[in-house]
């Protein structure tokens, strides 16, 4: 009988910091929804989907993960994320649908809905992190890392691409105070000098 093959120490480290990036960004999803605070929820989305963003990058410089069967063990139903979907809708209202290119190399603009996007992303992350903790390493690398380059990535791209944009105009289009003001007195000042000489 040969004994089932063992996961090696340094996966095992990689797979512990993965898992914690994922539990962290579920967690937060989650608290950012209950909050439904939408002014503060935009900025919040956008750092946690840059660190989760940063999890997909190590696994996608990764060589490839392999699952140790040809099927996924069972590791009970999916989350169900159809609440947490409409409070993140209702709390982003008219910023929830956005448009990106899915492919660059196929460019197709697509509509989509940083609700829907942001669960499927959990879904997905969700998914690895139940393999991890049923103890099946192997498989909840393999899924993490298969997931990032056909699913979450992209996905996780393009969200944090639409927040950056909501965080940029807000910024950039507000209406700042301008010099005008200053110059027209500068102006008056210099005006009424010329005339006195």
């Amino acid at each position: 009988m040969t004994d089932a093959p063992t996961t090696p120490e340094s996966d095992l480290d990689f797979a512990q910091q993965i898992a914690d990036q994922v539990a962290s960004f579920l967690l937060a999803l989650r608290e950012i929804a209950r909050e439904n605070d939408g002014g503060r929820a935009v900025s919040l989305l956008l750092l946690e989907i840059s660190q989760i963003l940063l999890a997909g990058a190590r696994l996608g410089a990764q060589q490839d993960f392999t699952p140790r069967s040809e099927y996924q063990p069972d590791v009970g139903p999916e989350a169900d994320l159809d609440q947490l979907r409409l409070r993140l809708a209702e709390m982003l209202g008219d910023v929830d649908t956005y448009s990106f290119v899915f492919d660059p190399y196929v460019p197709e603009v697509v509509e989509s809905q940083l609700s829907d996007d942001l669960c499927s992303i959990a879904l997905d992350l969700e998914n690895g992190l139940r393999h991890y903790r049923s103890g099946n390493v192997a498989e909840a690398l393999w899924w993490w890392q298969f997931s990032y380059v056909s699913s979450w990535g992209n996905l996780a791209g393009a969200a944090l691409n639409a927040l950056l944009s909501v965080v940029s105009h807000d910024r950039l289009d507000a209406e700042f105070p301008t010099e005008k003001p200053l110059i027209e007195i500068a102006e008056a000042v210099l005006d009424a000098e010329d005339s006195g000489d």
